[in-house]
């Protein structure tokens, strides 16, 4: 029945627009059949785009059939210009002057193309841009070409992007693991990785250019990211004079966001950036958690009310200056702030088959919350060389400080045999890291050499305080609990060599290279006076072999080892009591993980475009978020090392368009999960199937308007101590472009058929069940005003290599 409103709402709203919006059509018709001189045969998936003779604007495109046929109608009569263009030969233009009243069809026959080993100018057509791209050793996904990106965040981006999935509670997953590296530009953001789910859900989709999924880096990366790199791309269209874009958001009940991106460039010096901010206002959402145990038998459960408000504010500008047309000098700034209050009020009851055992109820309230602040400075001067464009030598300084503070206020009310005091908690955790790296590049004729070196000098810092209320001489105060206190410093040097290779030959691409890391970690327990030393070295192979077919076909082969570094928020040993029956702390023991990936990918490209991916993932020693009773009133959850995962997955997308107004994509990942391991004394061992898709159309009654509407299913996790429930979500799209295509309004519904989402997480042991529920805010809806001004002419110049700290495990 939901399944069926949502396609009716759809239809309707397609069949309202189009008759008010219909584009203006002729009699005119034009065909023919483009032929391969060197093999005088049938040129199929070349473009064909009509071009107004008169005012030069594009027209109409489509694509060769296989016997390479085209025909292009509803023209209207007047002169045009039909360009035949396709990768590898010389572009074609015909001149079409003789459509008119008596004679509205014309047959041009035979169209000649002769190869040409000049690459190709950029012709602009009219055909749907294709979302997904596969190259060598990355696919990404092309936001700008979505139409809900103008008023969606980079969280519903990631929902649509091949192999990375996003499930009920926000959290990202890549290829079926939580282990990946996210990016900005190429660069490493503490900020996302300590606090992604806020900062995506903050960050406008309109500010991103692409999303790149790097399933095989290259030996230029840091070997961190058992899965692979997320690289998001913003916009930063950089030409002479000067170009911006306002976005104004609101989202019900998430409140609203102000966005702000421009360039700026003048002679030799260019500057680009984004700053933006939004707040929360106070929302309200409902969670339970239950626990059983099994000898002694006893029962847990809460149940409450959460409200969260807040605010943010995010700022990133880039400083380039050519010095002259061999050396560029460029700098970077980066400065985020948010902090959002939390209010939680939940009922507690305890009961126990233990005649010694109390039952035991109250009211738990906690008023806190969380916040975060990051700083990133960087440096890169980047030298040419006169025999070659490609030859380029670049030094790079990056500094980076991250902070992540939590607070607590507890206490009880309405208590029941119940006497744990009322606390306050405080937590500050953060890093702060010093990198130096150098990179050269060498081009030969067919063969590219890339050799660099690497420093990072990082220190991983947590301090926590708790203070327990006591009565002292008859007056309750806050005293410092010791034992729950800690001062704990991580310092942690990586030092890394690498050298890689790229070789062209005709259809064949291979690129192979091996990195080389060093890490030494010396941590210390100020508090108690203890120390952790440990020293470890890993040489990272990469190979990637790219096989260009005919026909815009592709096959590619890639192979690498990927490490994994357990991050601060996974050693943190403070000890989180915000809910005394269910705590949770890190673990500074947590050893380093490898990873093997192979995978083998095909694709096409012409009328419609097709990917398909076939890999296969094992991990030993996988850091995993296990949970053990210690009580049968208490259970603490932590990371250890005790995981065997095994992915063997299917990834498929694809996009057709049906009509010249009609376009749908879609992607899906099939996979089966492996994982096996031993925690506190008991083997675990769990597999199954698991599945990722989602669904989009896109409808276009006429050049200003818009239409779009998605469906996306994801299966439940496969966890080594228990799982949660499957996920689906929709959204509606609806936009148009006016004043002269500067201005795009855009409205979107977000599961418009459910109100609330119940979002269930357990965990079960042979000693006890746990499950979380969280009754998630579901239907939302977006509205937004996007406004572009400013005209540019020359694009500014970029190092072509910056530091990438992608080296330390995201949470």
């Amino acid at each position: 029945m939901k399944n069926t409103l949502l396609t009716c709402i759809l239809l309707c709203l397609v069949t309202a627009l189009h008759a008010q919006t219909a584009a203006p059509k002729g009699p005119g018709s034009i065909k023919g059949i483009v032929i391969d001189s060197a093999k005088n045969a049938p040129l199929g998936f070349a473009t064909i785009a009509v071009i107004d003779a008169e005012t030069k604007q594009p027209v109409k495109s489509t694509l060769t059939k296989d016997n390479g046929s085209f025909e292009l109608s509803s023209l209207p009569l007047k002169p045009y210009l039909l360009n035949v263009i396709s990768v590898g030969y010389s572009t074609k233009t015909v001149a079409v002057n003789n459509l008119k009243a008596d004679q509205p069809s014309t047959d041009l026959g035979k169209i000649i193309l002769a190869p040409s080993s000049s690459q190709l100018n950029e012709v602009k057509v009219t055909a749907p841009k294709p979302l997904v791209k596969q190259e060598i050793d990355r696919l990404s996904y092309d936001v700008q070409a979505d139409p809900d990106s103008k008023a969606q965040t980079a969280m519903d981006m990631l929902r649509k992007v091949p192999l990375i999935s996003v499930d009920g509670d926000d959290n990202i997953q890549l290829q079926g693991s939580g282990s990946y590296k996210i990016f900005i530009n190429g660069k490493p953001s503490q900020m996302l990785a300590n606090n992604p789910k806020d900062i995506l859900k903050a960050m406008p989709a309109s500010n991103i250019l692409k999303i790149e999924v790097i399933t095989t880096p290259p030996a230029k990366y840091d070997a961190e990211g058992l899965a692979g790199i997320i690289n998001i791309i913003t916009n930063k269209t950089a030409d002479d004079g000067y170009n911006g874009n306002v976005t104004a958001r609101y989202n019900s009940p998430w409140g609203p966001n102000l966005n702000l991106t421009g360039t700026l460039k003048q002679g030799k010096f260019g500057v680009s950036g984004y700053v933006g901010g939004g707040f929360r206002p106070w929302v309200t959402y409902q969670s339970a958690n239950e626990r059983q145990t099994f000898a002694p038998v006893t029962d847990f459960s809460q149940s409450g009310s959460n409200k969260t408000k807040g605010k943010y504010g995010y700022s990133s500008v880039e400083l380039s200056y050519e010095i002259d047309t061999l050396n560029l000098l460029t700098a970077s700034a980066e400065y985020d702030k948010g902090r959002f209050d939390q209010t939680l009020d939940r009922f507690t009851q305890f009961t126990s088959e233990d005649p010694t055992s109390l039952p035991q109820s109250y009211r738990l309230l906690n008023n806190g919350g969380y916040g975060w602040d990051e700083t990133d400075l960087g440096l890169n001067y980047q030298l040419g060389f006169k025999r070659s464009k490609q030859q380029l030598l670049t030094a790079s300084y990056q500094y980076t400080y991250y902070s992540n503070d939590n607070n607590s206020d507890i206490s009880s009310v309405d208590r029941v045999n119940y006497n744990n005091p009322d606390n306050n908690q405080l937590n500050k955790a953060g890093t702060r890291q010093h990198t130096l790296q150098l990179d050269y590049v060498h081009p030969l004729k067919q063969l590219t050499i890339e050799a660099g070196a690497k420093a990072i000098f990082r220190n991983n810092f947590s301090q926590s305080n708790v203070e327990n209320l006591t009565s002292v001489n008859g007056q309750d105060i806050f005293v410092e609990d010791p034992t729950l206190s800690n001062d704990f410093n991580y310092h942690q040097n990586v030092y890394s060599l690498y050298n890689s290779y790229t070789y062209k030959a005709g259809a064949w691409t291979f690129k192979g290279g091996a990195r080389m890391e060093h890490t030494h970690v010396d941590a210390n327990f100020i508090t108690n006076g203890s120390n952790l030393n440990m020293d470890y070295t890993n040489v990272i192979p990469s190979i990637s072999v790219m096989r260009t077919l005919k026909n815009n076909q592709s096959l590619t082969f890639g192979f690498t080892n990927r490490l994994e570094r357990p991050g601060i928020w996974q050693l943190n040993p403070f000890i989180d009591r915000s809910n005394p029956q269910i705590i949770n702390t890190g673990n500074p023991n947590l050893r380093p993980v490898l990873s093997h990936l192979t995978e083998l990918t095909y694709t096409r490209s012409g009328i419609g475009n097709i990917s398909a991916k076939l890999s296969y993932m094992y991990t030993n020693n996988s850091i995993i978020n296990v949970t053990r009773l210690i009580a049968d009133t208490l259970t603490e959850t932590t990371y250890d090392n005790v995981g065997q995962n095994k992915i063997a997955r299917l990834n498929l997308n694809g996009s057709y368009p049906f009509t010249k107004k009609l376009n749908a994509n879609i992607n899906t990942g099939l996979f089966y999960v492996w994982i096996k391991g031993t925690y506190n004394g008991q083997f675990y061992s769990n597999k199954g199937p698991r599945t990722n898709t989602y669904v989009n159309v896109t409808y276009k009654p006429g050049d200003d308007w818009t239409i779009g509407a998605g469906y996306g299913y994801n299966r439940r996790y496969i966890l080594l101590q228990g799982s949660n429930n499957d996920y689906m979500y929709s959204s509606i799209t609806l936009s148009k472009v006016v004043f002269n295509k500067k201005l795009t309004i855009t409205g979107v519904v977000n599961n418009p058929t459910q109100k609330l989402f119940t979002f269930k997480q357990y965990t079960s042991t042979p000693d006890f069940y746990q499950s979380n529920t969280n009754y998630q805010i579901y239907r939302t809806f977006s509205f937004s005003l996007n406004y572009k001004f400013g005209k540019l002419s020359s694009e500014i110049k970029k190092n072509q290599r910056s530091i990438n700290n992608d080296d330390v495990s995201k949470q």
